[in-house]
């Protein structure tokens, strides 16, 4: 299969939230995560067939799909599930979303790393949570998240412990004895866990392994939610169609209802979409692995040689948290806009002395959003 990540597609004149937040404006959009590539081919192929059909009504969730993700789990993770334990949702923010609603009462609180996604902070926010923060520490070059700072503040208020992994931001994929820390907490606080595994098809380093935190023991399965999608891996956000994994059927029943009358199944051409990309779209997904390890380890040194700023290569995603502390300026997002750049900020996070750049797009692009970074830190040593 040849090629295709480095072909510039024109989204400017799309439907596409990434470049119309800019549109008129010579800014490059390197923020929200989707990427710039075309999806397999498997999928636009689904895709056209099933829209040939012409009838649209309502759906169901394929028994193919949900036999693909039991499937899936077993092969890739050696993790049992079974059929009964999916939910399938719209995307995985509105699980995030319900997961606080359904486990957690007014006056009790979350726990989530920081700084971490945005839809956390604001989940929580939204349902009138407190909620915790367990910082993330650079150690060994990679960012993990220090529970034993947070201990002493809790107030036993707390219900709910919100993961991600592969860490975002910061690319960090735990290992096992890292989940089985994050276990041993929820155990002793007696906490529910929601984690967010969106990314994990996106692996980087060759010798990293994603292990799901429902995999890791009886007790992990029984006090989590895993939410699971092939949106950020094939490209296919617009295209909303996730899984919650929830084996525990008490923590199930409150997940769904919950959920009734507000938050609605996944459309139809989703869940067309998902089933072709995770039962065909391996070939495609390795091809873009290679393509996005080639871009983080030139990005990686690119960064690093510009005078304060610093990276650490991400192990997954096709994100990276770029340290911008060291620049002196009041918001590094704002000031990097001014000069043709739009990052994500690393106040949305919870620390605005960073900045988010996907690199999820063709290599000429990334270079000529460098020689933009180069150019605007310069103006700052004259």
């Amino acid at each position: 299969m040849a090629c295709t990540f480095d072909q510039r597609i024109d989204r400017r004149h799309s439907d596409s939230l990434k470049w119309q937040k800019y549109g008129g404006q010579d800014i490059l959009p390197l923020w929200v995560a989707d990427t710039d590539f075309r999806s397999p081919d498997c999928i636009i192929d689904a895709l056209q067939q099933r829209v040939a059909h012409g009838v649209f009504g309502y759906g169901t969730a394929p028994e193919e799909l949900i036999e693909i993700v039991v499937a899936r789990m077993q092969t890739r993770y050696q993790w049992k599930i079974r059929p009964e334990w999916l939910v399938m949702l719209p995307g995985v923010v509105s699980g995030l979303n319900l997961a606080v609603r359904a486990f957690t009462e007014p006056h009790q609180g979350t726990i989530a790393p920081t700084p971490i996604y945005p839809p956390f902070r604001s989940a929580a926010k939204l349902a009138g949570r407190t909620q915790s923060n367990a910082p993330l520490q650079l150690r060994e070059g990679r960012w993990l998240v220090d529970f034993d700072e947070l201990s002493p503040a809790m107030t036993g208020s707390e219900k709910l412990l919100m993961l991600c992994n592969p860490q975002n931001p910061g690319g960090t994929v735990y290992r096992r004895e890292e989940l089985e820390a994050q276990l041993r907490f929820a155990r002793q606080h007696d906490l529910i866990v929601c984690s967010d595994e969106i990314h994990c098809d996106l692996l980087l380093d060759e010798g990293a392994k994603h292990i799901p935190f429902g995999s890791l023991s009886e007790d992990a399965q029984q006090r989590s939610v895993t939410l699971i999608s092939p949106s950020k891996t094939f490209n296919i956000a617009g295209l909303g169609a996730s899984v919650a994994i929830i084996p525990d059927k008490e923590l199930r029943a409150r997940f769904t209802k919950a959920r009734l009358g507000i938050v609605p199944q996944p459309d139809i051409l989703a869940l067309v979409a998902a089933t072709a990309a995770w039962r065909d779209g391996q070939p495609w997904l390795d091809e873009q692995l290679a393509y996005l390890r080639g871009s983080r380890d030139w990005l990686n040194k690119r960064v690093n040689a510009i005078e304060g700023l610093s990276l650490v290569g991400p192990e997954a995603t096709y994100l990276a948290w770029i340290d911008a502390s060291q620049l002196g300026v009041a918001s590094p997002a704002l000031f990097f806009e001014r000069h043709g750049l739009g990052f994500s900020a690393g106040r949305d996070f919870g620390d605005d002395h960073f900045i988010r750049l996907n690199f999820g797009s063709p290599r000429d692009l990334l270079a000529e959003a460098v020689r933009r970074m180069e150019k605007a830190v310069r103006t700052l040593r004259r």
